[in-house]
């Protein structure tokens, strides 16, 4: 029997053992790909509005505002490897869809309780580390369904670069367009576009008609059923006994307390001490993340040129280099502004490269039954680094000076140069190296 009697029709529009030109093809990745750009956007108008209106309504100390950048990412450190060891015996869009929901509901309350006068500092709080939590499931759950649909390891590379492409346009256009909407509807009543924006992704998540096998529960060597915990202890020992995850986990953390704890001070730097408006804060984010946009552009065209691991070298070094400009912004306020735009900018153009490298290696180096706990192992990393990040950026802001903090933080990014030219990952000479 030839391998072509036995492949069935797939309603993306390829056929099992065929892989298509390239991801244009792929209606149900496509369909995907439209609701997490429509979601993306939303987001960016949540980011930015959640700590103004801390900031502005309340009144927020730095500290406080930190607190807050803490709350909505904590959950990573404690959920995502019991979500990621859950997600492995699910189907992972019937998760994605309750996160979404929940997370439409809980944003949307936001700005019912401000209109009714019922919203307060404390349950603002409360309600960010509620949408933390399902922001944890949703993003345990995405990583693992990408291949699910993608299937062709060799095409993983071009969706990440096109989920990246689209987070990256999301940060070019999203400050800017939140800056505008909350200093029109006021930072509460902003956060109702990201509902709506939760509710096309469940629309197009349930659009998607790519069957989705149940995954088994994984037995033990005996037979027996796993429970949880061990499930939890598979995914760590993968990773960390990777000879390629375990470096890329281990600077995991660092890259993200570095990301957070600068925008978190900068917040408060740039509208305190500074005195720049919501829109001029969203107007440097905004110009800053073409960087982002270039980067995730250009990434398979400079992966397919250099060495990989001189990818993933340089473009993280951009990314930990980039905060040191800001403490150096003096001069007329035109001055200041490019400063703060060239700093993100470099940060984020890193960043847009590195994201696509590194992801594309995660995948490619995961078997099937371990995605969820391997996607969760690494959020709990990089989003436990980033809740200390916003933290410790926050205290330390309150406690010298957010001038002060950012220059403390950016000379750590700096020393982190050195672990990032000795990691193994920088001398990878291709993607095929991973599964080797």
């Amino acid at each position: 029997m030839t391998s072509a009697a036995v492949q069935t029709a797939h309603p993306s529009g390829t056929r099992d053992g065929d892989a298509p030109p390239s991801l244009w093809h792929n209606a149900d990745f496509l369909k995907f790909w439209l609701g997490e750009t429509i979601s993306l956007f939303g987001t960016q108008v949540t980011a930015l509005a959640l700590p103004l209106t801390a900031v502005t309504v309340f009144h927020a100390t730095a500290g406080q505002v930190g607190l807050l950048r803490f709350l909505q990412l904590v959950p990573y450190l404690l959920l995502a490897l019991l979500f990621g060891a859950l997600v492995d015996r699910m189907r992972r869009r019937r998760v994605m869809l309750v996160a979404n929901g929940a997370r439409l509901v809980l944003i949307g309350l936001i700005p019912l309780l401000s209109a009714t006068h019922r919203l307060n500092l404390g349950l603002l709080l409360a309600l960010a580390t509620a949408i933390g939590v399902f922001s944890v499931l949703f993003d345990v759950s995405w990583m693992s369904f990408v291949p699910a649909v993608v299937r062709d390891p060799e095409r993983f590379v071009e969706a990440n670069q096109k989920t990246g492409v689209t987070s990256s346009t999301a940060d070019v256009a999203g400050p800017g367009v939140a800056g505008a909407v909350i200093g029109a509807l006021t930072a509460p009543t902003a956060l109702a576009v990201d509902a709506g924006s939760y509710l096309v992704s469940l629309v197009t998540l349930l659009w998607i008609r790519t069957p989705e096998a149940k995954p088994g529960r994984p037995a033990s060597e005996d037979g027996r059923r796993r429970n949880i915990a061990a499930e939890v202890r598979d995914g760590l020992r993968f990773v960390f006994g990777h000879r390629v995850l375990r470096p890329l986990a281990l600077l995991a953390p660092f890259s993200n307390f570095s990301l957070v704890s600068v925008w978190t001070m900068f917040l408060v730097y740039a509208s305190r001490d500074r005195g720049l408006s919501p829109a001029q804060i969203g107007l440097v984010f905004s110009m800053s993340s073409v960087g982002g946009l270039l980067g995730a552009s250009l990434s398979r065209r400079v992966i397919a040129r250099y060495r990989f691991g001189l990818v993933y070298a340089v473009s993280m070094a951009a990314m930990f280099a980039g905060p040191a400009l800001i403490p150096l912004a003096a001069g007329p306020r035109l001055v200041q502004l490019g400063v703060f735009v060239a700093a993100f900018f470099l940060s984020y153009l890193g960043l847009g490269v590195a994201n696509i490298v590194v992801i594309s290696i995660r995948q490619a180096a995961t078997p099937a039954p371990l995605m969820g706990r391997m996607t969760a192992a690494f959020r709990t990393l990089l989003f436990g680094g980033g809740s200390l990040g916003g933290l410790a950026g926050g205290l330390l802001a309150g406690a010298v000076g957010a001038r002060e903090a950012l220059a403390v933080v950016a000379a750590a990014s700096l020393l982190m140069l050195v672990p990032l030219a000795l990691s193994p990952v920088s001398r990878l000479r291709s993607q095929d190296e991973v599964r080797s």
